[in-house]
């Protein structure tokens, strides 16, 4: 079975990290932009990161500029924004495409059914959410408009459980 841990993707600072560095953690992935009405959201994910991060929380950030060029800036310039607007101390990666022939392999797997109750598809807008336990299998997928806050109940089940 296919778990975040068959993944590698490059850190903002250019380097390959695999994804089962975050194995036994719980994870929350999130394709995100810099100049979009969703990109408040950043404030977001850091609070989750602050509040669960000792418990076992892990948000991945993923620039994507698939979505109307809502992330035109380079790896720099994102980690820039990211720390001056929001104080983002959760892990970035470079720019990647979520949809399409091109997306990365993580997205290809994100966007795939994972049973009856998270049916596939492409992802919607920027800020697209998925939990995934600390087995590295995905939990839950929520839509972009779902506030960062609206997760904290997932998130407390999903550290609750040992895995």
């Amino acid at each position: 079975m296919t778990t975040l841990d068959d993944f590698t993707a490059t850190t903002l600072a250019g380097k390959d990290q695999p994804l089962a560095d975050h194995l036994g953690s719980v994870v929350l992935v999130v394709n995100t932009a810099s100049k979009c009405g969703l990109t408040p959201q950043y404030a977001g994910l850091q609070q989750l990161h602050e509040r669960f991060g000792e418990q076992g929380l892990t948000v991945l950030g993923f620039p994507c500029d698939q979505f109307m060029h809502q992330e035109p800036g380079t790896e720099a310039e994102i980690a820039e924004f990211c720390q001056v607007n929001y104080g983002v101390t959760f892990p970035m990666f470079a720019k990647v495409e979520v949809n399409g022939p091109g997306a990365h392999p993580l997205f290809q797997w994100l966007t795939a059914p994972h049973g009856e109750e998270i049916p596939g598809g492409d992802i919607e807008w920027n800020f697209a959410k998925f939990l995934l336990g600390r087995d590295g299998t995905v939990l839950r997928r929520y839509a972009p408009q779902t506030e960062p806050a609206d997760l904290a109940d997932d998130i407390e089940a999903a550290l609750a459980t040992k895995g």
